[in-house]
């Protein structure tokens, strides 16, 4: 999908690179061309389209590492506003089980537009109920029409409630029709190539949802595919007394003893991760997707993301499903996250940038992607211009100090060269339409 027309993006007040030697370069103009970042400096010239930053902050484009789009139909149900996380989700599941193949897509496109008009362009998604035909190509489909770089995990669930699980019955699969789907999808639409619009990941929903041996298959089938593994994980207080009373170890073992730890895994939460399963994440390259604002939602707690940073774990963020958030918008995300270390450990615990490259470089390095994540020559044009001319940054002295005082939507986007959000509006989709449509769907699923 790479483009071959070729983009300055001029006179920036500041760029914010997230490379290596974390570079910050003001009035900087970018050229990008053929998808890719071909050179950042001063007084650029090239032969294609010039657009005017003028008073704007530049930053890579941000990067959702857990999310579940289909939620976005069924945001703020009320006998879910006020749950824990079990009780949230057999609120939810009914619901749920009424979806179909629109629903799916028409839920991902408007969570896709959301999370691009907050800066994101890469974002992966767990989908882990298949109900009435739907398939994980329909979110997959959704992505590729709105043109949003994407990591798709085929998620599953098999223990229903008879057997002990938390999910109904109506919404389990069988183990070995999970495992030949997983192949399907990966064969018909992983790519594993440099500047890849989709990477498909395996990703059975979590510890109570399905079986020992599923977990420890889908890890075997995933590395026999090259791909990632991706799960739930230590999320809240239930969530540990689980895993002690079922498996008779914390979560941090559990996972280690089925094979998912390693570089080609990341875990959603793990707010509850004790110092020897942090130590673990660190030693084995696990990655983990922090969820500042659901945990919040759903009163799990704060994660030990400082302890994580500290100890070399990497963290990425992610703005979670919509039903238990309940927004989409990433840049708050990173706020969010930013204030609660601060509240939990000090005003100096976590600064503004340290947050936002987590939202950039460290959603990047958790979902395997070395081509993004960070302005520099040769990597890929996705990229987030932020206008510090409002009355969001009126008076600010830092614009690289977004998370304290900027917009939280972006002004323009660029995903592999490509302006996806032109003056604030996204551009391939006609998204007014796209949320009236979905308006009109959670209306009857409202009803049923």
């Amino acid at each position: 999908m790479s483009q071959s027309n070729e983009t300055i993006i001029r006179n920036a007040q500041l760029v914010l690179t997230m490379n290596d030697a974390a570079d910050e370069h003001a009035a900087c103009d970018i050229r990008i061309k053929d998808g890719v970042i071909a050179e950042v400096g001063h007084g650029l010239i090239g032969q294609g389209a010039v657009l005017d930053a003028k008073g704007c902050l530049i930053t890579p484009g941000l990067v959702n590492t857990h999310h579940h789009l289909y939620q976005s139909l069924t945001r703020a149900v009320p006998g879910g506003q006020d749950a824990l996380l079990f009780g949230w989700l057999q609120t939810l599941y009914p619901i749920w089980s009424r979806f179909g193949p629109e629903e799916m897509y028409v839920s991902a496109q408007v969570g896709l537009a959301e999370l691009m008009l907050s800066g994101c362009t890469l974002t992966s998604d767990h989908l882990y109920l298949y109900p009435n035909g739907a398939r994980l190509d329909d979110t997959i489909a959704a992505a590729a029409d709105i043109g949003m770089r994407f990591h798709p995990t085929r998620g599953s669930m098999s223990i229903g409630e008879s057997d002990g699980g938390l999910p109904p019955d109506a919404l389990v699969e069988n183990e070995r029709a999970i495992l030949e789907d997983c192949i399907r999808v990966i064969d018909a639409h992983h790519d594993a190539s440099d500047g890849s619009m989709c990477r498909v990941g395996v990703a059975p929903c979590s510890p109570f949802s399905v079986s020992r041996d599923l977990m420890r298959d889908a890890a075997i089938l995933a590395r026999d595919k090259g791909v990632m593994l991706h799960t739930h994980l230590a999320e809240n207080d239930e969530d540990i007394a689980y895993s002690l009373e079922k498996f008779g170890c914390r979560p941090g073992q559990y996972a280690e003893d089925l094979g998912w730890t390693g570089d080609d895994v990341w875990h959603a939460h793990c707010v509850k991760l004790d110092g020897q399963e942090i130590d673990l994440f660190a030693r084995s390259g696990t990655g983990v997707a922090h969820c500042p604002c659901s945990n919040c939602r759903l009163g799990s707690g704060i994660a030990p993301v400082r302890a994580m940073r500290d100890a070399g774990v990497k963290v990425g963020l992610g703005v979670d499903g919509s039903a238990s958030n309940d927004a989409g918008n990433l840049v708050l995300e990173a706020r969010q996250s930013m204030l609660l270390q601060r509240v939990n450990l000090g005003a100096d615990a976590m600064s503004a940038r340290e947050a936002l490259r987590i939202a950039t470089r460290g959603g990047a390095e958790v979902l395997g992607r070395s081509d993004c994540g960070q302005i520099a020559v040769g990597k890929r044009a996705d990229i987030a211009i932020w206008d510090m001319s409002g009355i969001e940054a009126a008076g600010n002295w830092d614009a690289g100090a977004l998370l304290l005082a900027g917009p939280s939507q972006v002004r323009d986007l660029f995903i592999e060269g490509r302006r996806v959000v032109a003056s604030g509006q996204v551009t391939s989709i006609d998204l007014p339409k796209t949320i009236a449509r979905q308006n009109q769907l959670a209306r009857v699923l409202s009803q049923a």
